[in-house]
């Protein structure tokens, strides 16, 4: 693979807020937002993962999320609790959050809008498929096509995660960085579910790389909230036109492959790819079927509005 124009991250002023993103690929190229999920920065997109697709024919920006990495800190909210999720899930009752969604839907429009971006391809994963959805349903003519990756729609009937991801995502953050790169290669086995030996052997070097560029634990609980307050999209998937790709893994501990099949049920015309044997990650394995899924949905999405 030839090299692919690469340009360091930066920082840009959107939607209140400043908000730290990078390029990878040609500036004419059509545009991709990669749109990563809840408490991981921009640098879980893999560089080389990124690369590939840029050398796809996509100009691809990453970026981190609100209160994430080294775009803006925000405050408030005390830690999730048992009991709030209690409430939640078996009496309704809502969860508070100091923001939702679709603040951090509007973020990344702002952030369309400060590179001069009129309409992009969108890919989030995870949370980031959830913002990925707001977009499609409130902004429409921003969005090219969207994929949607091991992600879901909200809705309360589904089933929740596993234990022990569940665990994972109510744990109390690492106290040094030793704990920190222990708990990163943990969590991501965990994720991945099966044995990845390659992407084992690279987790340390990108758990100290998260680590440099600073953590937030309260910001991973604060998008937490957001997620949770935000309730079901489900009925206002069904206005969504952008061409919908969906793919989720078979053994997604995480968001269960039930949200990648609502999700793809929900919008209009949607193609679900499940992979099978896939858990709640990209690994390395997977990338040649992701990557082509994407680059022939992006641009037959592209083909079809010409």
């Amino acid at each position: 693979m030839s090299a692919v124009a690469h340009q360091p991250p930066q920082i840009a002023r959107a939607n209140g807020i400043d908000i730290c993103y990078e390029i990878f690929g040609d500036a004419s190229a059509e545009p991709m937002l990669l749109i990563m999920g809840l408490g991981a920065q921009m640098v879980i997109w893999d560089d080389e993962f990124c690369a590939k697709l840029a050398a796809r024919g996509f100009r691809v920006i990453r970026f981190d999320n609100r209160d994430v990495g080294q775009s803006s800190k925000l405050t408030g909210s005390k830690r999730l609790t048992p009991f709030e999720l209690f409430k939640l899930r078996f009496l309704r009752i809502p969860v508070a959050a100091p923001y939702k969604l679709r603040d951090m839907a509007h973020d990344t429009i702002g952030l369309m809008d400060a590179l001069g971006i009129t309409s992009a391809h969108l890919v989030g994963a995870s949370m980031g498929g959830m913002i990925a959805q707001e977009i499609a349903i409130s902004f429409p003519e921003r969005v090219r096509s969207l994929t949607s990756i091991m992600s879901t729609t909200g809705n309360p009937k589904l089933p929740p995660p596993s234990p022990q991801a569940l665990a994972i995502l109510m744990a109390p953050p690492p106290k040094t960085k030793e704990e920190f790169l222990a708990r990163f290669a943990q969590t991501w086995k965990f994720l991945r579910v099966g044995s990845f030996p390659e992407d084992e052997a690279r987790d340390r070097a990108l758990g100290e790389r998260v680590f440099a560029r600073g953590l937030n634990p309260a910001g991973a609980g604060r998008q937490l909230r957001a997620v949770l307050a935000s309730g079901s999209r489900k009925p206002r998937l069904h206005s969504v036109r952008a061409p919908t790709l969906v793919i989720h893994g078979s053994v997604d501990p995480l968001v269960r492959p039930e949200g990648g099949r609502d999700t793809a049920a929900s919008i209009p015309g949607a193609r679900l790819l499940m992979i099978e044997g896939m858990g709640h990650a990209l690994p390395l394995p997977v990338w040649p079927e992701v990557i082509d899924a994407i680059d022939k949905h992006a641009h037959g999405a592209t083909a079809k509005a010409a």
